[in-house]
């Protein structure tokens, strides 16, 4: 492992399980539902606020369940080239890994409840199916991400649902909503906020892309069938670009389709993203592409800085 576990004090070892160099993938969505509804005229501070508790809650308790199933179902090894995890290394009890996932879990629910006020029933189909997804990544009788479906996990959820479902909690505080009313409104989830959404769920799902292909010779041992095990290296670099490509393609679509060029914003992060992508389509060891995933991460958020403040504008 790349990280010594000796010495490694109770506080750091939970910093470590809970990864906040991955928050970026949580706070990205809800500054790109906040821009696109400041734009429309509907933006409520205290619903964005929550969202964004809510949302980064998620990714913690996700992270918990991702150190603890690993862990228990042998996916992590001392051949493991990326980061230290903290039940793996033995810095943490598992049965304390598991019991914060489910607080943080359910601290994320209670947050919920009032968004529920706000926004109805769609937020509470939304932040079950998120909370069950959480889960099911690494745990359940079906881990999504040890057959290939994390990467449709991560762009529909760190993506999608969560840029449209900023949005919408702003636009039914702002608008109103019937809260027992399951599908919403065209204007509480216009096409905008799903089209904007987009460069978010691709780079956040290039930060799994760059995980996979760092982890594939491990995971292909332990058994877990990721995207990058199943078909290459290649193919995984392909998926890394093309992903990276449609997140730069959208900027220039809203530019087109409504004469804002603050909405090319965005594009000034290309220069980082292609000493990123350099890294991406010539290195696999985890001394590379350890400090690439923390720069994706960084891409991620500056990309959706930009692009939120420039749909504001």
């Amino acid at each position: 492992m790349n990280t010594s576990t000796r010495d490694v004090s109770a506080r750091r070892a939970w910093l470590m399980a809970a990864r906040p160099q991955t928050l970026p993938i949580a706070l990205s969505p809800v500054l790109v539902g906040t821009g696109l509804a400041l734009d429309a005229g509907v933006f409520a501070p205290l619903p964005a606020a929550v969202a964004l508790v809510g949302a980064l809650l998620i990714q913690i308790g996700t992270n918990f369940a991702n150190d603890y199933y690993d862990a228990v179902q042998g996916a992590d090894t001392e051949e493991r080239e990326g980061f230290t995890r903290a039940t793996a290394g033995g810095l943490i009890d598992p049965a304390a890994v598991k019991r914060a996932m489910w607080l943080t879990f359910a601290a994320a629910i209670l947050v919920g409840t009032y968004l529920v006020s706000v926004g109805g029933l769609p937020i509470v189909v939304v932040g079950l199916l998120s909370v069950a997804a959480g889960v099911a990544y690494t745990g359940g009788p079906y881990p999504l991400g040890y057959h290939g479906l994390g990467d449709l996990f991560v762009f529909v959820f760190f993506g999608l649902v969560a840029v449209t479902g900023t949005y919408y909690v702003q636009a039914a505080a702002e608008l109103g909503v019937d809260v027992l009313t399951l599908v919403p409104r065209p204007e509480l989830v216009p096409l905008a906020a799903v089209v904007a959404s987009l460069p978010v769920a691709a780079l956040a799902t290039d930060v799994l892309v760059v995980n996979n292909v760092r982890d594939r010779e491990e995971d292909e041992t332990t058994g877990k069938r990721t995207l990058a095990v199943r078909f290459g290296y290649g193919p995984s670099r392909v998926q890394f670009l093309l992903l990276l490509g449609m997140a730069y393609t959208i900027p220039v679509v809203f530019a087109v389709t409504t004469g804002s060029l603050a909405t090319l914003l965005p594009l000034l992060t290309l220069p980082y993203a292609a000493l990123l992508t350099r890294t991406m389509l010539t290195e696999t060891s985890g001394e590379a592409l350890n400090p690439a995933l923390e720069r994706n991460g960084k891409l991620l958020a500056a990309f959706s800085a930009l692009f939120g403040l420039g749909l504001a504008i």
